[in-house]
């Protein structure tokens, strides 16, 4: 039998739905970190104190864990180290400078070194992520196909970089990629691109995980802000992984799409 379920939450929509459905979830959250757990949810640790919170975890009965919602990196303050985060200070100051695919793995690593299955958010709620076929409006036209293969192909190239889960294409050109700023910030940046520098097509946003990403914690997502962002930037559709893209809030998702003329596809990769 499968032990306690532990939450490490961050901010967003994702960690209160996971609570939900596992009511007797122990969670935790870090220490100057937002999050949307209802008050006295959730006992705070302090990322420098890691010993304090696996001992925490164990006391718990917790065996399975499950990292979700949006996290800052930490600035940590070696002066409150405990001794097991003293011992691991220097790998993890390094992955501190790698990409977040880097860094989550070795977050990973740490948990599961310490004798926990760390799991995904997809695998604990049902519906959040999508099988592929259309999920809402018409079928892309060529010019639409055409810009998701451009789009692919360029994450797909800047993978080996651990950069970029999105990228808008229009009428064959690039209008952006996503990189540290997010994706709401990849749309806010096209929808301010004058219009004498774009084609006439509307262009599709192609949301992808990186080649290899682990997406137990680090699932890409769209939501209701990533269909108002889209129709700001003027864009014909959103295409996603099959399998790989977490949609939170299904139901507002879909519904702001088809408000807004916008099509949705999840397509295997």
């Amino acid at each position: 039998m499968a032990g306690r379920l532990g939450l490490l939450a961050g901010s967003g929509q994702l960690p209160p739905r996971i609570l939900q459905a596992h009511p007797d979830a122990y969670c935790v959250t870090l220490n100057g970190m937002a999050h949307d757990l209802p008050n006295g949810a959730a006992r705070e640790h302090r990322i420098e104190q890691l010993g304090a919170l696996f001992d925490d975890l164990r006391a718990q009965g917790v065996t399975r864990v499950v990292m979700a919602g949006a996290m800052a990196r930490p600035a940590l303050d070696p002066a409150i180290f405990d001794a097991e985060t003293a011992a691991l200070a220097p790998a993890f100051e390094t992955a501190l400078h790698h990409g977040d695919d880097g860094l989550l793995r070795h977050i990973v690593a740490l948990f599961e070194e310490r004798g926990f299955d760390v799991i995904g958010a997809h695998e604990l709620v049902a519906g959040l992520t999508a099988s592929a076929g259309m999920l809402c409006g018409p079928e892309p036209d060529d010019i639409a196909k055409a810009d998701t293969e451009r789009a692919a192909a360029v994450l797909s190239a800047l993978s080996p970089f651990d950069l970029g889960q999105a990228a808008i294409v229009a009428g064959g050109l690039c209008l952006g990629i996503e990189t540290l700023q997010g994706t709401d910030a990849l749309l806010d940046m096209a929808a301010a691109t004058q219009a004498e520098r774009r084609p006439k097509a509307p262009g599709v946003l192609v949301k992808l995980p990186k080649h290899g990403q682990d997406l137990r914690v680090d699932m890409p997502s769209i939501g209701p802000r990533t269909i108002e962002g889209a129709k700001c930037a003027g864009l014909g559709g959103i295409v996603i992984a099959a399998g790989g893209v977490l949609i939170l809030e299904r139901d507002a998702t879909l519904s702001a799409a088809k408000e807004a003329g916008i099509f949705l596809q999840a397509r295997d990769v």
